[in-house]
């Protein structure tokens, strides 16, 4: 028996208490984004690594031995595993009012076997340790450049029409560097997309907070689980680019062992 009373008055404890419920939703939300984003990561790396470890490497890429190490050159099969990432994230993406729970679930494990077939080949270019120690520094700033887009009381918001600039002019030197071939550019596009990555992987998670917090009261469960998925695919593709850019800078070849 409580002998405590609450002095709150009847719509200030309604207010309080639909706070508490959008807050432990919240929690309950990123949760289960995070371990969708963390889960499509593991399913990338088995297999990355059964593709780059067996018989089946030789459907995607063929490995060429130059004196700088081994290269690993797609086959046809390798160029499409390479594109395939783009045409799931477009169906998604376009599809997102269409799809069903399950098709977007589907898809977000199909995208993410994908994006494994096409970064097998970073088994072959780099060693193992060089991959995990990198992956270790990946994960160390995701987890707190995340944490600190959760957290923060600085709006994040206004950097979108800067960060998505970014990322365009990123794609664009990347693609004019398939033809120009230069170091310093290469050196600089590496540097700029490290940057862009991790300011997303911060306005991103504050993004998620926010929104959830606009349409909590709108959505369905199952709309809500929806956009789960598609909060985690945002995640994950902010730490796989991340992380890929970090190889450029911090993996160690096979050669040098």
């Amino acid at each position: 028996m409580s002998f405590s009373r609450d002095y709150r008055s009847p719509t200030a404890a309604t207010g309080w208490d639909e706070q508490a419920r959008i807050d432990a939703g919240l929690r309950a939300y990123m949760l289960r984004v995070y371990n969708w984003m963390a889960s499509g990561l593991l399913l990338t790396g088995i297999v990355a690594y059964v593709i780059a470890n067996t018989s089946l490497s030789g459907l995607f890429f063929q490995v060429i031995a130059t004196a700088a190490g081994p290269v690993p050159r797609p086959t046809l099969l390798g160029d499409v595993a390479m594109l395939s990432p783009l045409a799931f994230v477009l169906v998604m993406s376009f599809g997102i009012n269409r799809l069903s729970l399950q098709g977007a679930q589907a898809l977000f494990w199909a995208f993410c076997a994908a994006m494994g077939s096409s970064l097998a080949s970073i088994f072959v270019v780099y060693t193992g340790t060089s991959i995990f120690r990198v992956f270790l520094v990946t994960a160390c700033m995701f987890a707190a450049t995340s944490l600190w887009g959760y957290v923060t009381k600085a709006n994040l918001m206004r950097f979108s029409s800067f960060l998505t600039m970014g990322l365009f002019g990123l794609v664009i030197a990347g693609v004019v560097n398939l033809f120009l071939k230069s170091e310093a550019v290469y050196y600089v596009y590496s540097i700029v997309g490290v940057v862009i990555f991790t300011a997303f992987s911060a306005f991103d998670a504050q993004r998620i907070r926010v929104t959830y917090a606009q349409l909590a009261a709108y959505e369905g469960p199952e709309m809500t689980a929806k956009r789960s998925v598609y909060d985690a695919l945002s995640l994950y593709l902010n730490f796989i680019n991340l992380f890929q850019f970090l190889m450029q800078f911090m993996g160690v070849r096979s050669s040098s062992d």
